[in-house]
């Protein structure tokens, strides 16, 4: 039988719980809550409350064109560096035009053209950056990573707002199912924290008004919005055979994906989660798996009123045998475009270790949910080997994927 999964040898997060999986994964465990980034930035915006990115260490990212570009690519060329590091593949031995790379993003070097419309206004057209275009156009992570590893195989950005990271991986996959890659380097990656997109959100009643650092609290009965955050993440994904032959140590397997559309509203879910429904179910037979053959899930989590209610609802229908159920966003916020690819790695690393985080600050879950298995007040282990990591974004875009390892 022909192995139909894609092989994930290298892994890399940067969040604001740490700028490597390993800081990332102790502290969604520990489930401490994390600093709040510094506020003077968003003083104006009414919104207090944000996660930031620590500062990366000293040399994790060295080189030409690496210092001074937008956080949405320093991020994308910092998480990737650590997934190909994982994998043991050396760029400079690889034949480029087999290798390819898709990232998620749902906003681009949105702190670059903020720092340059206000030079705009400070002193006119003649002090914008001549690297305005090259630091913020959406495409510029996917085409950094390429320059910096050689890559001259296909070069995608997949933008679908909050899922943006998750379609990533998954078209990764129909790149090696198509045969037009051995590799793929499947990154998602966002940095929205300015005043402009918090006031947006802000304005859209999608941010929590709660002040302090757990305001984050998906599927909690006084959950109120998201907390807005940013962050990265890189998978390596090969053919299995490849992987093999290599000798390489595979993480985990992307079985099966599928990306459907609600075709229902610009912002809201549909209510009755049909085209998330749709999502899962085809990503599971893409895997030539059941739902019942799910035992836990890592649920999109915003910690909104009207995502949880929905999902909460979908989870309970489609698995009625009760896996369990967590949610990365209470303790990391909302990455948005990079979210889905930051709990795809965490859920890989949950199958690997046996251990689910819990539940950030969520202590008593909303009662109009069903009954759900959430995991709640400290880490647990567990046995599972597959488990499904959903995403949803603004334009009714959903992703689904099944994960073993």
């Amino acid at each position: 039988m022909i192995d139909g999964s894609a092989a994930i040898t290298g892994t890399g997060l940067v969040t604001p719980a740490g700028t490597d999986t390993n800081a990332t994964w102790d502290a969604l465990c520990a489930g401490r809550s994390l600093p709040a980034g510094d506020p003077e930035p968003l003083e104006d915006t009414g919104v207090l409350h944000s996660l930031r990115v620590p500062p990366l260490r000293p040399g994790q990212l060295s080189g030409r064109g690496t210092a001074r570009t937008d956080p949405f690519i320093r991020f994308a060329l910092a998480a990737v560096e650590e997934a190909l590091t994982a994998s043991g593949l050396d760029p400079d031995g690889w034949d480029g035009s087999r290798v390819g790379v898709v990232v998620g993003c749902g906003l681009g070097g949105v702190t670059t053209l903020h720092e340059q419309q206000e030079r705009l206004g400070r002193g006119g057209p003649g002090i914008v950056s001549p690297y305005l275009h090259p630091r913020s156009l959406i495409n510029m992570a996917a085409g950094a990573i390429s320059l910096r590893h050689g890559i001259t195989g296909p070069s995608h950005t997949v933008v679908a707002a909050c899922a943006s990271g998750a379609v990533a991986i998954g078209l990764g996959k129909t790149l090696l199912d198509a045969g037009v890659c051995d590799t793929v380097i499947a990154c998602g990656t966002d940095a929205g924290v300015t005043p402009l997109v918090v006031s947006g959100f802000a304005r859209a009643g999608a941010l929590s008004q709660q002040k302090g650092p757990d305001a984050s609290r998906p599927f909690s009965a006084d959950r109120d919005g998201f907390v807005i955050s940013e962050g990265a993440a890189a998978v390596v994904m090969e053919k299995p055979a490849k992987a093999r032959a290599r000798g390489a140590q595979v993480m985990g397997r992307l079985l099966g994906w599928s990306s459907t559309s609600d075709a229902h509203h610009p912002t809201a879910p549909h209510p009755e989660g049909a085209g998330a429904e749709a999502a899962v179910r085809q990503a599971l037979e893409q895997a030539r798996l059941n739902p019942a053959d799910v035992q836990t899930v890592n649920a999109h989590g915003t910690s909104t009123p009207a995502n949880d209610l929905t999902e909460g609802r979908l989870i309970a229908r489609l698995f009625p045998h009760g896996p369990s159920v967590t949610a990365n966003k209470g303790l990391l916020g909302h990455t948005l475009g990079a979210a889905g690819a930051i709990e795809a790695v965490l859920t890989l690393r949950s199958l690997r270790t046996g251990v689910l985080p819990p539940i950030a600050h969520t202590e008593r879950p909303d009662p109009l949910l069903p009954d759900l298995d959430l995991v709640l007040g400290g880490a647990r282990h567990h046995d599972a080997t597959v488990a499904v990591s959903t995403s949803f974004g603004f334009g009714g875009s959903n992703c689904a994927l099944v994960l073993d390892a």
